[in-house]
């Protein structure tokens, strides 16, 4: 694997990986950084020459860590059941008509309200972007147009993490970054680690975690493991069970995609080449960062199909 690997980086065919750090069996078999501009969120950062302790945006992948931190609180009691009403969770708002919509709605990005990331995330008609200069982020997700029925199709709505997360900080009395860190990210001994704030000082539950890949690995290895007590063993279960059909194949559970046929496996994916990948059936994890934002994930699927290959 380290050969096929080191042949890839060598070979320029990943030019914009940060970050690669495999684990097998619980231990790390691999770990590779380099070096490119890189931002946090929209703020340029440089040119950076990565290694171990250095803190990498992970963009949407910090949508499949709320889901979990979404389960500690669960088991908790400090948060509804995914079944729960979801507009109920914000009575100060006084919404009508959408009584229908779930917790589980917004778990499974199964809301059928309208929103749109298809346009970078530079630009103020993204609807992501849109959602972090609105008065309030939450009123602006839940008053966005019904565009079809909820939960019968999955599309991709970072405003649905972001009202999860709003649950999470109501429910435990502080931020979700607070909470993440005292019941996930510090019981996992994670050194240092940041979620970025909006100007309403709000977490952006979406897509404003940064860890390092080591600790990103960790997380991965942390649902390979069942939860190992941090996050409760069932709903690692229910998280990574399939709800909705993705077109092209797979599917998605909670906050999190996952592969079908033989090679099971549950990814978390973010922009620019972010990837966590849980291999159950052969106790692999991988972690993949990169600065590929706006512009795909190639050089991260080329690390990935190294590691992947055999």
């Amino acid at each position: 694997m380290a050969e096929r690997v080191d042949a890839v980086l060598r070979g320029g065919e990943a030019p914009h990986v940060h970050g690669l750090v495999v684990v097998r069996g619980g231990e790390v078999v691999l770990e590779r950084y380099g070096a490119g501009d890189d931002h946090a969120l929209n703020v340029p950062l440089g040119h950076v020459e990565f290694d171990r302790d250095t803190l990498h945006d992970l963009r949407s992948v910090s949508k499949s860590v709320v889901a979990l931190v979404y389960g500690i609180a669960l088991g908790e009691g400090l948060v509804p059941e995914p079944g729960a009403p979801l507009v109920r969770q914000f009575p100060e708002y006084g919404i009508q008509g959408r009584e229908h919509l779930t917790i589980e709605h917004a778990l499974t990005m199964t809301l059928g309200l309208e929103w749109d990331e298809q346009l970078p995330y530079t630009d103020p008609a993204n609807s992501e972007i849109a959602m972090e200069l609105a008065p309030d982020r939450h009123r602006y997700v839940l008053e966005r147009p019904v565009v079809e029925e909820a939960g019968k199709r999955w599309h991709y709505c970072g405003g649905a993490t972001a009202l999860i997360g709003e649950i999470i900080t109501r429910g435990a009395g502080r931020t979700l970054a607070e909470y993440a860190a005292a019941r996930l990210f510090e019981p996992l001994g994670f050194p240092a680690h940041e979620w970025s704030m909006g100007d309403d000082g709000v977490t952006r539950a979406a897509s404003g975690l940064r860890l390092r890949p080591v600790d990103l690995a960790a997380v991965g290895q942390l649902v390979l493991d069942g939860g190992r007590g941090i996050v409760p063993g069932e709903w690692i279960e229910e998280m990574l069970r399939p709800r909705v059909a993705m077109e092209g194949g797979g599917g998605y559970g909670y906050q999190w995609y996952l592969g079908d046929g033989e090679r099971r496996r549950a990814e978390g994916v973010g922009n620019g080449g972010q990837r966590l990948v849980v291999v159950p059936d052969e106790g692999l994890v991988v972690a993949v960062t990169a600065g590929e934002y706006e512009k795909g994930i190639g050089s991260s699927q080329a690390v990935l199909d190294a590691v992947l290959a055999g």
